[in-house]
């Protein structure tokens, strides 16, 4: 079975136009306060998640825009890259088990700084066409769960009114969209639209058939047996 993503994709990329054309407006509306420009990668630091739609187009992209020694070359910084999420998250876990307050936590996670395995020497985004909308909102003001965001570099001051990006509204339509490709394809992992990767992950998985519970794994040892 060959899946087809384009039509999943075509909606996702309808929510990133929207994205973008939200960030212009606020940009041009506060051209003082919008400090993104080529050369910084404040964003490129930041912790963050894909829903299961983002993570399939940054993995399809990815593997259709790089090749060979290109390719192994980022591969390795992802795995570098998930190592050290690895090691965040554990130590976020094991403080959680220890009696940390969960806001304390998630505070500390969003001050934790992590290398995108997707940017280059030249503090460059290899894939940045393609970038997760997380990034594409960086730089304008953005509320998560009531908690008002901007980013540290720009000229917005905390507690002022400004237009704001609510990013439950935006994460809410990422969900949808991965339940509905999930449903779609008749996966037999029914909840795995709400799976939460980062973009190393996302780079290094194959998201085959195996993977979206359409298949078995093959067995290697029956196999050496036919």
């Amino acid at each position: 079975m060959t899946i087809d993503f384009s039509p999943f994709f075509k909606k996702y990329e309808d929510i990133v136009m929207t994205a973008d054309t939200v960030f212009d407006r606020v940009k041009k509306q506060y051209p003082e306060y919008v400090s993104c420009e080529v050369g910084c990668a404040d964003c490129c630091h930041a912790l963050f998640d894909l829903t299961l739609i983002e993570a399939l187009y940054i993995s399809h992209q990815f593997n259709r825009k790089f090749q060979e020694a290109d390719r192994e070359k980022l591969i390795e910084k992802a795995n570098r890259s998930d190592r050290e999420l690895y090691k965040i998250k554990k130590k976020a876990y094991k403080d959680f088990e220890a009696g940390k307050s969960e806001d304390d936590i998630l505070m500390e996670m969003a001050e934790t700084r992590s290398r995108c395995p997707l940017l280059n020497d030249t503090d460059s985004c290899d894939l940045y066409e393609y970038r997760p909308l997380t990034c594409r909102f960086y730089g304008i003001p953005t509320a998560i769960a009531g908690t008002g965001h901007t980013c540290g570099k720009s000229g917005f001051v905390t507690g002022e009114q400004y237009p704001t990006v609510n990013l439950d509204i935006l994460f809410r339509k990422l969900y949808e969209l991965s339940a509905e490709f999930v449903t779609a394809i008749n996966s037999k992992y029914v909840k795995m639209s709400d799976i939460l990767v980062p973009v190393s992950m996302a780079m290094l998985t194959e998201y085959d058939e195996v993977y979206l519970g359409l298949a078995e794994e093959k067995d290697e040892k029956k196999e050496e047996k036919k």
